[in-house]
């Protein structure tokens, strides 16, 4: 019994010094791997920014230029953290990471099976995608100018202020509309004549109004014109169709619109055409034949 802890004794010290020896000894491979990812930290980071500003010179696409330059700064990173454990005599704990990160390939493909869509759909998008940095898009219901692509997500900036973050996979797999890729969008509005007016004589003002706009285009690509679209109520419906800039899409392509109604409503007043309200017809049912009429009459 005596003998059994004596041994245990002194082999607990003999364990913590030959530990500390050990630690003692690779200290200066351990201070070396600590070095090796600190310049490396630095160095994948300048290496991104040179990446970045020298694919932006190539190809003049700050999206594409920022997410290569963010890929290859991890990737560099990553390369560091394993030349930096092989320095430090940890080469084995080293290729234990890259055999178990091999081994749990599969549960980690679907414990983190969105992170990887939204990766991969980044790449692709980098390369191949629908719209530019600024550019008006809607994806799915989300409608804004495209400020950013990042390794997992599309950044939008809506018009009421919002900043909206899209999963690089929904951004692939939704339908996406660009508002700006040639620069033209064509507005349209119905404005309602009398019956008694004539048709083609409004239909020629509406489109000298139009020529009147300076932000209105009209070339042999964007042609403007009006048709009869409904014989309503009261009115005969026109329909106007015409083409703006969408370079400066919203603000100015609605602004141009509000100065498109304004000039064709007064250029249609100041022609004589009658631009008449709805009118209400009152039908009386059983038996009714008088209907009592109301009005308040000011008196100064």
């Amino acid at each position: 019994m005596n003998i059994t802890q004596q041994t245990e004794t002194t082999t607990i010290p003999e364990a913590f010094k030959n530990a500390a020896d050990n630690f003692i000894e690779q200290l200066p491979q351990i201070t070396t791997g600590i070095l090796i990812i600190v310049i490396g930290v630095l160095i994948a980071g300048w290496i991104g920014r040179f990446a970045r500003k020298r694919i932006s010179e190539r190809t003049d696409d700050p999206l594409m230029s920022k997410f290569l330059g963010t890929a290859i700064k991890y990737l560099v990173i990553v390369i560091t953290i394993m030349l930096a454990l092989r320095a430090a005599g940890l080469g084995g704990v080293a290729t234990g990471i890259l055999t178990a990160a091999g081994a749990s390939a599969v549960v980690l493909g679907f414990a983190f099976k969105d992170i990887g869509e939204n990766f991969i759909a980044g790449i692709i998008l980098a390369f191949n995608r629908p719209f530019d940095v600024d550019d008006t898009v809607m994806v799915g219901s989300n409608f804004g100018k495209v400020k950013t692509l990042d390794l997992r997500y599309t950044k939008l900036k809506t018009f009421d202020g919002k900043d909206v973050y899209i999963p690089n996979s929904d951004v692939l797999t939704e339908p996406v509309t660009n508002y700006t890729e040639d620069g033209f969008y064509r507005w349209d509005f119905v404005i309602g004549i009398a019956y008694e007016d004539n048709i083609e004589g409004a239909k020629e003002t509406v489109l000298r109004a139009l020529e009147d706009e300076p932000n209105v285009i009209n070339d042999d690509v964007h042609e403007n014109f009006v048709i009869e679209d409904e014989l309503a109520t009261s009115t005969v419906n026109l329909k106007v169709f015409f083409w703006v800039d969408t370079k400066d899409f919203r603000k100015q392509a609605m602004i141009t619109k509000g100065n498109v109604v304004r000039k064709v409503k007064e250029a249609l007043e100041d022609n004589g055409y009658y631009m008449p309200a709805d009118i209400k017809e009152i039908k009386l049912y059983g038996g009714v034949k008088e209907f009592p009429l109301s009005f308040n009459k000011n008196t100064n």
